[in-house]
């Protein structure tokens, strides 16, 4: 009877060990939306090698259409929103070997301002994942959800009878959100729209805020003084919006020139970390006293800005790009913004920014992906890879040590080993 209960102790044991490792390779398999689980461009499953290889090893690649949205990855699938000719497409590829698993397409003619014709038709928007559907926004501001497993469109909303412009001066390229049971998006154009809540399951709205036309920027959730709110940019400002209600409770004038407003905010305990180009970087806290909301500048740091770039947190570091000298990192001490350091100059345009605690991932337009030392005495690259032979100006996603590339057509897989 003992050995029976002690190879039934064993067995259970087993049961619990490969259910704990099912769940972290599972956990390592997640990408669900713009910037990662958190929506904060931290990768949470990694362990850098202890010699990084020469080299990148290409898995596969395949055309996939243009747009700068980021893939997005759950159980062993990647959905990608892309542009084929005139037309949207959403496709589902198997992870291991970019097998097609399902395709949807619908029409989409749209004529670019003649500011961004370099950037091309979109899409621009990053989808989210959640609850087995796919959520996408796409460049004239249609907003679809399908069946993440099958493709099956569950609904979709397009804004023409309510809005004069349904996306801003350059294209939708905010990226939605899934907030307990709302689907977030800022809908419309220059001067008009609404940060708007749709019931994920049905695609009917809850509320509606309707205060500013959107920009660029991709909204994040927090909460502060002890209630749930959506922060961004908006076409004027930054705000911070009931994430129950819609109600505003907080703005602060924010505008930069040719109104691009583009950067995610960062929550860096109670402050929130803002930036635009040419308008210097900035923490506020937000404070409510009774049924009144106020905002506190903290410090303000003229001489880093940023344009299309998000910056990313790790520990008491802010890490980003800034487009001032063509091109450049910066590190900066969070706590009171002092800038740490900046890298040399004519870096590119733009990167794309992933913390893995000791180690950072700058991906450039030009394809240069950066494995840079968490430091704070300099920009320090442990290595640099091309990852791509057109422009990358979509955010790279980091699987354990597999490495997901969009470049200006193509998506590729790559391996460090």
């Amino acid at each position: 009877m003992i050995y029976r209960n002690l190879w039934i102790f064993i067995l259970i044991c087993n049961v619990f060990v490969i259910f704990d490792l099912t769940n972290q390779a599972s956990s390592a398999q997640e990408w669900p939306q713009w910037r990662g689980p958190k929506r904060d461009g931290m990768i949470t499953e990694f362990t850098a090698p202890q010699v990084w290889p020469d080299s990148l090893k290409l898995k596969w690649k395949i055309p996939v259409g243009t747009g700068h949205s980021s893939p997005v990855v759950t159980d062993g699938r990647i959905y990608i929103h892309t542009r084929q000719n005139e037309e949207e497409v959403v496709s589902c590829l198997n992870l291991e070997n970019s097998e097609l698993l399902w395709r949807k397409n619908y029409p989409v003619s749209y004529t670019m301002n003649s500011a961004a014709t370099g950037h091309g038709k979109g899409p621009k928007s990053t989808p989210v994942l959640h609850g087995g559907k796919l959520y996408t926004l796409g460049i004239s501001g249609i907003l679809s959800c399908f069946d993440a497993r099958t493709g099956a469109l569950k609904w979709r909303k397009e804004f023409s009878k309510r809005f004069s412009n349904t996306s801003p001066l350059y294209g939708t390229a905010m990226s939605p959100l899934v907030e307990k049971g709302l689907l977030i998006a800022h809908l419309g154009g220059h001067d008009n729209g609404a940060l708007t809540a749709f019931d994920v399951e049905t695609g009917n709205v809850k509320w509606s805020w309707e205060g500013d036309g959107p920009a660029y920027a991709s909204p994040i959730v927090v909460e502060l003084e002890g209630t749930r709110q959506i922060v961004t940019q908006t076409q004027n400002y930054c705000v911070g919006i009931s994430a129950v209600t819609g109600e505003l409770l907080w703005r602060i004038p924010f505008t930069t020139m040719y109104d691009q407003n583009i950067v995610t905010p960062v929550l860096y305990n109670e402050m929130l970390i803002f930036s635009g180009v040419n308008k210097g970087t900035m923490a506020i806290k937000v404070i409510k006293k009774g049924n009144d909301w106020s905002t506190e500048q903290i410090w303000h740091n003229p001489k880093v800005s940023m344009y299309m770039n998000s910056p990313v947190l790790s520990g008491d570091l802010l890490f980003g790009f800034s487009p001032q000298r063509s091109g450049h990192f910066f590190c900066l001490d969070v706590r009171t913004g002092s800038t740490l350091w900046t890298s040399d100059d004519q870096q590119g345009e733009n990167a794309a920014i992933l913390s893995a605690e000791e180690v950072l991932f700058f991906l450039t337009n030009n394809a240069k992906l950066f494995v840079v030392k968490r430091n704070v005495n300099g920009f320090e690259p442990i290595i640099q890879y091309t990852v791509a032979d057109s422009p990358t100006w979509a955010h790279p996603v980091i699987l354990g040590n597999q490495i997901l590339i969009k470049d200006a057509s193509t998506l590729a897989r790559w391996s460090v080993e």
